[in-house]
C-alpha cells in the first residue's frame, strides 16, 4: 500500500494507527464499564477517563517534541517515557 499521495511514511501511519486504536480502546472499556465518572487526581482537577487520554495524548507530544529539539532522533527512549507518564496520567491524575 502506497502513501505517497500525502507524503506519509509508515511511521506516521502508525502513529495515527494508534491514536485510532486508543480512541476505540476507550469506547470498549466505556462499554463494558460504564461509567467512568469523575475522579479527583493529585493535581486537584476532576477528570474522566477521556480527560484523562487527552492529557495523555498532549503530554506525549511535549515530550517526543522535547526529545528531538534537546537530543534528537531516535525516539524510542521518548516512546517508553510516554508509555510511562501515560500510565501514571490514568493512575493518579
Amino acid at each position: 500500500m502506497s502513501l505517497s499521495w500525502m507524503a506519509w511514511t509508515w511511521p506516521t501511519a502508525a502513529f495515527f494507527i494508534g491514536i485510532a486504536l486508543a480512541l476505540v480502546g476507550m469506547t470498549v472499556w466505556e462499554i463494558r464499564s460504564p461509567g467512568g465518572g469523575e475522579r479527583r487526581g493529585i493535581l486537584g482537577l476532576d477528570t474522566t477517563r477521556g480527560d484523562r487520554l487527552f492529557i495523555t495524548l498532549l503530554g506525549s507530544a511535549f515530550i517526543h517534541l522535547a526529545w528531538l529539539g534537546f537530543i534528537g532522533s531516535p525516539v524510542w527512549a521518548a516512546l517508553g517515557i510516554s508509555v510511562v507518564y501515560g500510565i501514571a496520567v490514568f493512575r493518579w491524575v
